[in-house]
């Protein structure tokens, strides 16, 4: 009887294990931090929750890359904006990133010349 229900678990163990991982890719545009807890990266194709005060925030938060303050504008006493690109996993249905695994910012220039970003985030 208990043979019954151990081989179930295995397969279900088995086959978790040889799932295959969610790749990593490369999103660049607009790091947004309008106000605390709330990150978004709006890029080419659209606008990434990463994080939502009180609700959401993707894994790896403290992979953010750092802003330099020439390279960042402040909108919001001291939140804003600036250009990056980040190594992510997401979720393109609900358009969420759910992984962070590193990153970099970019000059502000660089986002601001991209014919496929908005002029103002």
């Amino acid at each position: 009887m208990k043979l019954k229900w151990l081989i179930p678990a295995i397969i279900s163990s088995f086959s978790i294990a040889i799932a295959p991982a969610k790749a990593t890719e490369t999103r660049c545009g607009w790091l947004q931090n309008p106000t605390p807890a709330n990150w978004f990266l709006k890029d080419k194709d659209d606008n990434w929750l990463i994080s939502a005060q009180g609700g959401y925030q993707a894994r790896g938060m403290d992979n953010l890359p750092p802003f330099k303050d020439d390279e960042y504008v402040k909108t919001n006493v001291n939140y804003g904006y600036g250009c990056a690109c980040l190594n992510v996993v997401t979720n393109k249905n609900l358009r969420r990133i759910i992984a962070i695994r590193g990153g970099e910012q970019l000059p502000l220039s660089t986002c601001r010349k991209d014919p496929n970003l908005p002029k103002n985030p």
